[in-house]
């Protein structure tokens, strides 16, 4: 379980073909490995990984194809979010997140108000439906409040920090982001559907 709450930008450094996916070396100076051990999870651009290794300031995971084929973003060469799970102990200052990227959105707008970013994304139909304005939603892995939202596409805003502090400020239109929503909106659409049928 993860809060949203991106902690380090690391680097994708190679990804070999291992099983039926691959095994990711991520480049992650600075992200406290020190305190990471075999077996912990990481979330990576929004989805969960667990450690199968570390070397120095990098650490491996292996990827499913599975996970491949409903994310985005797990290339080598490119920047990551990245986010240690929560202890029970922990704060929780975004909101829930499983870790289990849900589909990929494409940006639609990306326009920098002087300071914060309006960031827009269509959504996958199947998805739209638990996109609520001012409910929560994680981006490659950060916690973000919904502003607004017609149809398919919704919209954010990127604080400075945000922008800073993870790979959401080099997106551009027609990037492609790991989208993973409001768990709650998911057991809500569980409980309606039961209850239609027991009718």
């Amino acid at each position: 379980m993860f809060a949203g709450i991106v902690s380090a930008v690391g680097r994708i450094a190679s990804a070999s073909p291992h099983g039926d996916g691959v095994r990711l070396r991520i480049e992650a100076p600075g992200f406290g490995l020190e305190e990471v051990s075999i077996g912990d999870s990481i979330a990576i651009q929004g989805a969960c990984h667990t450690v199968v290794a570390k070397l120095g300031d990098a650490f491996d995971v292996d990827t499913s194809r599975a996970t491949l084929d409903v994310t985005s973003g797990l290339e080598a060469g490119r920047p990551v979010n990245l986010e240690k799970s929560l202890r029970l102990s922990d704060r929780i200052d975004g909101h829930l997140v499983s870790g289990h990227v849900d589909g990929v959105g494409t940006v639609a707008a990306f326009d920098d108000l002087g300071g914060s970013v309006r960031l827009a994304v269509d959504a996958p139909a199947e998805l739209a439906r638990f996109i609520a304005r001012k409910g929560s939603i994680a981006v490659d892995g950060v916690s973000l409040t919904v502003n607004g939202i017609e149809g398919g596409r919704f919209e954010v805003n990127l604080i400075p920090h945000t922008r800073a502090a993870t790979t959401l400020g080099a997106l551009a239109p027609g990037a492609r982001v790991n989208l993973e929503v409001d768990m709650l909106a998911r057991y809500v659409e569980r409980m309606l559907g039961e209850s239609k049928v027991a009718k």
